[in-house]
């Protein structure tokens, strides 16, 4: 868990067990610590490949189906207008960031002026 995200597991035992140093104890109590923390702690979603807790996952699957169940019996329905947003697509979607690399200073400067109107 440390190698996968020490900061994560630091949040986690500050939070859950009110431990700000974790290697100020045996290894064997933290690694005990560790695996008693619940399923939506920061390390453990992680471990499960998730960024939202399961239970909120499942939460925004049950308003998205009421909402289609209610946009279903609307005008709106039949001709296939104004369909509700998902809600787990909001939660599960990938945001595209858009990134700049730069070889030295001046050329960073230079865009920082462009952006900034100088």
């Amino acid at each position: 868990m440390i190698a996968l995200d020490e900061d994560a597991l630091i949040c986690d035992f500050a939070e859950f067990y009110h431990i700000y140093d974790y290697k100020s104890f045996p290894v064997d109590y933290i690694a005990t610590l560790a695996d008693g923390l619940r399923n939506n702690a920061r390390i453990k979603l992680k471990l499960m490949g998730l960024e939202i807790d399961i239970n909120t996952l499942l939460l925004a699957h049950i308003a998205d189906s009421c909402a289609i169940n209610f946009y279903a019996k609307t005008k709106d329905a039949k001709s296939g207008r104004n369909r509700p947003k998902s809600m787990v697509e909001a939660l599960t979607a990938k945001s595209e960031k858009q990134y700049k690399q730069f070889d030295t200073g001046d050329d960073f400067m230079r865009e920082w002026r462009l952006i900034n109107g100088n």
